[in-house]
Parts: C-alpha cells; sequence; structure tokens
C-alpha cells in the first residue's frame, strides 16, 4: 500500500508502462480472436473487427484447449502431496506406515480433484490461456466463494521486482451503483445519473502475507474489502506466458509469429477480392456488330435472337497466373503456423477416455514444442492454484489441516506429467526386476500387502475397506484352523464309531 496515493493514480502511472503491451497484444487478437483484447474503447454495442483468415482462431483455440488438457487432466491427479525428506526417513524404519500415509495422501488429492470438477475451473481457465497466448498475460483470481474470475491485461496493472517477483496488482471495474450495497452506494459523489462508477481493487504485498482492499474512485475505501493471505495461498494468480527480465509484463505466443499471420491476412485478402472480381460475369457486345444488347439482356433461357456470335464477348481478368502465386505464397504460411500451433498434433484420440499413455505424450510434445513453456506453467499456474484450492477448503472444514514442512503438494513435469500415475509405472518395473531375478525372491524380500496399498494410492482409488487388514487375515486364518481341527475331530470320531459297536457288542456276547 501506497501512503497517500489512491488506487485511481496509482492505476493511471502503471498503465503507462501497459500501453506498449496491451497495443501489441490488440495486434494480436485482431488477427485471432478480436474478443479477448478489444479494441480501445470497446463497448458491448461496438463491432469487433473479423480477420480474413481464420487458421489465427483455429490455432489459439488448439493449442488453448491441449494445454488445458496437459494442465488439468480428466480423472487423474495432475500433482502429488510429498513428505519431507526427514518424516520419510523416519517412516522407512516403520515399513507399515508409508503404505497408509500414501493411502491418505491420495484421498486428499481426489478431493481436491473433486473439487477442481466441481466448481467449474476448467472454462475460466481456458479463457485464461487464450489470454496467455494472444496477449502474454493473464489475472486469474479465485475467491472464497463463488467462481473463477478472469481479467484481461486492459483491465489491469502490476508492479514485479528486477527479480519478476510480483510486488502489488491494481484492478480497474466499472459498475453499476443500482448493484452495489447501500451504505456502498453512499460513499459515492460527483456522479451523474446512468454512468458507471469505477472500483479498484488493490492487492499488494506486506511483509510475508498479501494484503487486498477495494476503493471507489473518489479514494474512499470500501469497508469491510480487507482481506490478508499467506504468500503461497494468494487468491490472484499474475500469469505470464513467458518471463522477461526486468520486464513487468509477459508476450504472447501469437506475437512470436505476429509477421507470418499479417503476412496471411494481407493474402487472404487480395486473393479474396480478386476471386471476387474475377467472378464478375460481364458480356461484351461488339458496337458495330448486328447483334443487339437489348436483345441479349432480354432473352430467356431457350429463345431465338438474331445476331452474330462474334459479336459478343466475356470480360476476363487474366490474372490466375499472378493470383497462383499469391495462393502458394498463403499456403506455404499456413503451413509454417499450422506447425507452429499444433495443429496437425494427432497425439490425442477423439475419444471420452484417454488414456495416461496419451496424455504423457501429449504432454512431452507441447514441452519440446514450446520451449520449457509447460514447465513454467507448472510452477507459476497448477502449483499455487493446489494450494489456493487447498487453502480454501481447510478454511471450510473440507480438507484436515497439514503441518506445514511436513507435507507439501508437487507438480510432476515432463514424462511423469500425470502425478502418481509415474509411481505406479515405477512400482511395476521394480516388480519386474525383482522378479527377473528369480523365483522365490518376492516371497522372501517383498512385503505383498504394502505393495498393494501403494499401488492402489499410485492409481488413485480409495481402498478403506478394499483390502484386508492383517488382522482380519489373522481372524480369517484362525477361523479357518479351527473349521480344520473340527473336521478332522468329526472325521476321527465317524471312523471309530464302528469299531466302538463292535467292540461293544463283543463284550456283550461274552458277558453273556
Amino acid at each position: 500500500m501506497h501512503a497517500g496515493v489512491t488506487c485511481a493514480s496509482r492505476y493511471e502511472k502503471l498503465a503507462s508502462t501497459r500501453e506498449t503491451y496491451l497495443e501489441r497484444a490488440r495486434e494480436c487478437a485482431k488477427l485471432t480472436l478480436p474478443s479477448v483484447v478489444p479494441p480501445a474503447g470497446h463497448t458491448y454495442s461496438s463491432r469487433l473487427p473479423t480477420p480474413y483468415q481464420g487458421i489465427g482462431a483455429r490455432g489459439v483455440n488448439y493449442l488453448a484447449a491441449r494445454l488445458l488438457l496437459s494442465l488439468l487432466p480428466p480423472n487423474t491427479p495432475f500433482f502429488r502431496l510429498t513428505l519431507s525428506d526427514f518424516e520419510a526417513a523416519e517412516l522407512a524404519q516403520r515399513p507399515d506406515a508409508r503404505g497408509e500415509i500414501e493411502a491418505g495422501l491420495s484421498a486428499i488429492e481426489r478431493a481436491v480433484m473433486e473439487e477442481v470438477e466441481q466448481s467449474g475451473l476448467r472454462a475460466p481457465l481456458f479463457e485464461a490461456l487464450k489470454h496467455l497466448i494472444i496477449s502474454g498475460n493473464c489475472l486469474v483470481y479465485l475467491p472464497a466463494a463463488g467462481g473463477t474470475r478472469v481479467y484481461g491485461l486492459d483491465r489491469y496493472v502490476v508492479s514485479r521486482d528486477a527479480d519478476g517477483n510480483l510486488l502489488d496488482i491494481t484492478i480497474k471495474e466499472s459498475v453499476s451503483p443500482a448493484t452495489l450495497p447501500e451504505e456502498v452506494a453512499a460513499l459515492i459523489t460527483d456522479h451523474k445519473e446512468g454512468e458507471d462508477v469505477d472500483i479498484y481493487t488493490k492487492y499488494y504485498r506486506q511483509g510475508k502475507r498479501w494484503k487486498l482492499y477495494q476503493e471507489l474512485d473518489n479514494g474512499v475505501m470500501i469497508p469491510g474489502s480487507e482481506g490478508s493471505w499467506p504468500l503461497d495461498k494468494g487468491p490472484m494468480l499474475a500469469l505470464r506466458w513467458n518471463t522477461i527480465d526486468a520486464e513487468h509484463y509477459g508476450r504472447g505466443y501469437v506475437e512470436e509469429y505476429l509477421g507470418d499471420l499479417i503476412s496471411l491476412e494481407g493474402l487472404s485478402r487480395a486473393i479474396l477480392e480478386a476471386s471476387a472480381a474475377a467472378s464478375k460475369v460481364v458480356f461484351l457486345v461488339q458496337p458495330n456488330g448486328v447483334t443487339r444488347m437489348q436483345d441479349l439482356a432480354e432473352a430467356e433461357s431457350g429463345d431465338f435472337k438474331s445476331g452474330n456470335a462474334a459479336d459478343v464477348s466475356t470480360l476476363q481478368v487474366q490474372k490466375q497466373a499472378d493470383m497462383a502465386v499469391a495462393a502458394n505464397a498463403a499456403q506455404r504460411i499456413e503451413q509454417r503456423l499450422a506447425q507452429a500451433f499444433m495443429l496437425y498434433d494427432s497425439i490425442q484420440r477423439d475419444a471420452e477416455r484417454v488414456t495416461s499413455t496419451e496424455l504423457t505424450l501429449l504432454a512431452n510434445a507441447l514441452e519440446a514444442s514450446l520451449g520449457g513453456l509447460y514447465s513454467n506453467l507448472s510452477q507459476t499456474l497448477q502449483l499455487p492454484l493446489v494450494k489456493r484450492l487447498m487453502e480454501r477448503m481447510q478454511r471450510q472444514k473440507r480438507l484436515p489441516a497439514l503441518p506445514d514442512g511436513v507435507i507439501k503438494p508437487s507438480i510432476v513435469t515432463g514424462t511423469a506429467a500425470l502425478g502418481r500415475g509415474n509411481d505406479l509405472n515405477n512400482l511395476m518395473q521394480f516388480m519386474q526386476v525383482v522378479g527377473s531375478l528369480g523365483p522365490g525372491v518376492l516371497e522372501t524380500f517383498m512385503n505383498v500387502d504394502e505393495f498393494i496399498i501403494r499401488t492402489g494410492a499410485s492409481l488413485g482409488i480409495d481402498m478403506g475397506g478394499l483390502v484386508k487388514t492383517r488382522e482380519q487375515i489373522a481372524l480369517e486364518q484362525q477361523a479357518q484352523l479351527e473349521a480344520q481341527q473340527q473336521q478332522q475331530l468329526a472325521s476321527i470320531a465317524q471312523s471309530a464309531a464302528p469299531q466302538a459297536v463292535k467292540a461293544v457288542a463283543d463284550a456283550t456276547q461274552q458277558q453273556q
């Protein structure tokens, strides 16, 4: 918080630094999705520009969908909860406890993923990814209650230090006074009827915590708007497509291929206009000929008219060669853009359920083609998102409080981008290696019950009541042993009964 400086003046001061990035973002949006970053002064009644080519819009939507699929894979946790090295060393001395801990952590992971699905995070994150691809910047707000909000570059300003650490954010929103509470509307001054009022949201860093408050355009703070959070659990994520030293904002992916998009836009427009001109049909009649233009204009199909066919000709543009050159150039540019936006990527099948292998290949393709972007988003988007969701669920008593510094979430990237699915692969490979040592090795050195519990946790299965405990197994074995003993006694008694009857009969006969 800057003493003596209103949010409105702070916003105007930082807006001058943002202007260059905003102009570039609007130019990129004009050739892809104009509604993402609309032109300056745009309102709901204004018309957006329409590009002459559609590959820009297709590329942005396709790449955003693929990124969303790899960042938030369906039915699979994209993170895992890990223990600190000290706690893991202690659990190594207690073999039975490690499997139980892993099962408990897997249950927490499933609860967080259910929160992701139920809160509808995919739709706003898809919109955020489109902002990142086009403008390179986006602000995601995760309030304590309600849906997720996404702010474009034209609605907020940021300030960062030389290392790129976020210092403060100022958001500007225009709302109708009729939608505000009465106590807030009473604070508005110098307002004309029918006009909206500007509300500024200030989010800044103070010591080891984030602070937030809201302010009207006249500099009056809104009562009850204050908030405070730890540094690693803040509700606002100021995302950048890439990190540039000593710059407050990032640059989008579209900007890297803006030259091709501009060239393709010009060629597409020229080809379209030339095609329209070439498709126009105009007949020429020789002035000194015997054929009358009026007869031709009034003639119906199948009519007979007097005249000479040589007197009539068709006007032609004769620009086929020039249009072919433009079409070939446009086709080459489209191929380059298709490769840049991975439009011809066929890794993922068009199906409701996609295997983990396909998702891993998709993550690898994104990682290789985008130069480490997936790893960057895992640390700037996925990890803060998990921490914020866990903190919000703990406040709502829907998740147990975890000890600080003992259990922490971690995002696994690269070939292991599917969280605990990588643990399952490692377990299966370990079993294959141990089994190859010879018969009897698994039975001698492996705890089968611990292996079953860890495998279920890696698959994300709720193991409660599914796998028998050692006490249940011991009771069942004792019951089976007692049943066998009773059966043996019954069989002995049954086999001895005829002999006993014969002995009694013999003894009776001797007495007689």
